[in-house]
């Protein structure tokens, strides 16, 4: 069997199997509704079928259901001689995975949004499958920050994660070339916030400019749709708000939010190249009211049932302008803190206490260890391992993200060909042997990692197409890290997955995504003259 990914058990596969057609119905008992209008929206299409409501006990179907004995994502799926096809999950969840699960063993075509051959026969082998994620956190963050993508390209995202089993989508929403999200109160966020005049083509050190303004941002009906879209794929939304690096575009908008006792922030817009600028919050009264107000229209477009989590950044957060204000000095010694390390913990505190009082969990980038942690807060680790073993010693929840392996803007090949090369080559091997729970953790620290997710920045990534390049197939081999279970032996047989996937290009290929071939980037997906970012040599120790 060609699944992707890779199910934890496979027994009585046949050679003949059960024929869906005209007459097949389909049956979805209390709590599986969201599936049953995804197989009709998105599965009946492709296979020409309207699969009608059908009884519970109906011959030739396809039946959905709730067993409480699974665990909450986990699925079995049955096809049977006398009855038809039965998917069974430990909730609503589960049996969702389980229909993505029937989708890929109907074959390529089912992932077409019509019919492409009338007389097509839609058989699908009697096997039984069980199967359970090896992680309840498998996600993909997307940076619609640096170059913004339209709200259908982010929904076409949503499903293209559905289709592998993800089940988060942290939602990276500002950063210092731009302001994504509406907020009402403070419309020069995206009025001022979400623009900028020219863009630095291919890595910083460039000398090339695109010169077309470049923006956008997604109204608040737009992010209830995109959280309403993510749910109806049990995907849980994670936006980011960064505090308080990343923060050139909030400052440019509202001058006051900046370090004005060393710099002129007037003179700020927001920015158009790439690296980690100076530029930071203020620690002051007024930017905590003003970040509040921001949270609390966030809170509003993402509901706690959906999105538990909301992620603060504190990631390369300079501290230059920190130590020559004498407003963030006077703070220091005000609250009796050691530095400007310890000004940075205090802020991130400040919002994990005002975030927990609103029933949500903070999580930031591995930089919010700097200074100490608040109890409940999680950390997204991505210098390497240290950060999340560090923390998950310390008792703090982890979701592993290291950039020497889950970074898919890095290049895929160290080949000259490689459109705007940035930093380590991580091949598609690469990513499949990424192993998220650090040899020699501790079992009690080991509960502590959530799981995994890969991380897209968008710096040299215009469109969706250049996204579309970055993201696969590798996105095809995390997910089966994340799903599937790690064999005994501690080694995951790519050879196998290289075989599997051979299928799964197929697929892709389906849905329209324009993924990095084997044999190396498409004339069109080159981009000759750009400079990148490569760096020599394996990655750094993580």
């Amino acid at each position: 069997m060609d699944l992707i990914p890779a199910p934890v058990a496979v027994e009585g596969l046949a050679p003949d199997g059960f024929l869906l057609d005209r007459s097949t119905t389909l049956y979805a008992a209390p709590g599986t509704e969201t599936t049953e209008r995804w197989l009709r929206s998105m599965v009946g299409p492709a296979l020409g079928l309207q699969l009608l409501p059908g009884d519970e006990r109906a011959k030739n179907s396809v039946a959905l259901h709730i067993d409480d004995a699974l665990e909450p994502e986990a699925y079995k799926l049955g096809v049977v001689r006398s009855q038809g096809i039965e998917i069974r999950g430990g909730s609503a969840a589960g049996v969702f995975w389980g229909a993505q699960t029937l989708r890929q063993l109907l074959g390529p075509d089912a992932f077409r949004r019509a019919p492409v051959h009338s007389d097509k026969k839609w058989v699908i082998p009697f096997t039984e499958i069980e199967d359970s994620p090896r992680f309840p956190w498998r996600g993909m963050m997307l940076d619609v920050a640096r170059h913004f993508l339209p709200k259908d390209d982010v929904l076409r995202y949503l499903d293209l994660l559905a289709a592998h089993k993800l089940n988060v989508f942290h939602f990276h929403l500002t950063d210092d070339q731009g302001w994504r999200i509406e907020i009402t109160r403070y419309p020069r966020l995206t009025e001022v916030g979400s623009w900028r005049s020219r863009t630095k083509h291919g890595h910083r050190a460039s000398e090339l400019w695109d010169e077309t303004p470049h923006g956008g941002y997604y109204t608040q009906d737009d992010i209830r749709e995109i959280v309403a879209y993510a749910a109806e794929r049990h995907i849980r939304v994670v936006p980011e708000i960064d505090i308080p690096g990343h923060s050139q575009a909030a400052i440019a908008a509202y001058p006051e939010l900046g370090n004005t006792d060393v710099i002129d922030t007037t003179t700020l817009s927001v920015w158009d190249t790439w690296g980690i600028n100076a530029n930071v919050l203020a620690p002051t009264d007024n930017t905590l009211r003003f970040f509040e107000g921001v949270l609390e229209e966030v809170l509003d477009l993402f509901p706690a049932a959906t999105s538990p989590f909301i992620h603060i950044g504190g990631d390369e957060c300079r501290k230059d302008q920190w130590k020559e204000s004498p407003a963030a000095q006077a703070r220091i010694e005000e609250f009796g803190l050691a530095n400007e390390d310890e000004l940075q913990s205090w802020v991130i505190r400040h919002f994990d206490t005002w975030l927990t009082a609103r029933g949500r969990r903070l999580i930031g980038w591995d930089e919010i260890l700097e200074g100490g942690l608040p109890a409940g807060a999680a950390v997204s680790s991505w210098r390497g391992y240290g950060g999340g073993i560090a923390a998950a010693e310390a008792g703090h929840d982890v979701v592993m993200c290291p950039e020497q392996h889950v970074y898919l803007d890095h290049r895929q090949d160290g080949g000259a060909d490689e459109p705007m090369p940035i930093g380590f080559v991580r091949t598609l091997e690469d990513v499949y042997r990424f192993e998220p729970v650090p040899p020699g953790l501790s079992e009690e620290a080991a509960r502590h990692i959530l799981g995994t997710q890969a991380n897209v920045w968008t710096e040299v990534m215009q469109n969706r197409a250049r996204v579309d390049y970055q993201v696969f197939p590798r996105l095809a081999a995390f997910a089966e890290v994340a799903w599937s279970p790690l064999p005994a032996s501690a080694e995951r047989d790519f050879t196998d997955f290289e075989r599997r996937m051979t299928t799964h290009y197929a697929r892709l290929d389906a849905l329209g995504v324009d993924y990095r071939p084997p044999s190396g980037p498409l004339p069109r997906q080159q981009r000759p003259g750009v400079l990148g970012r490569p760096l020599e040599g394996p990655p750094p120790n993580v």
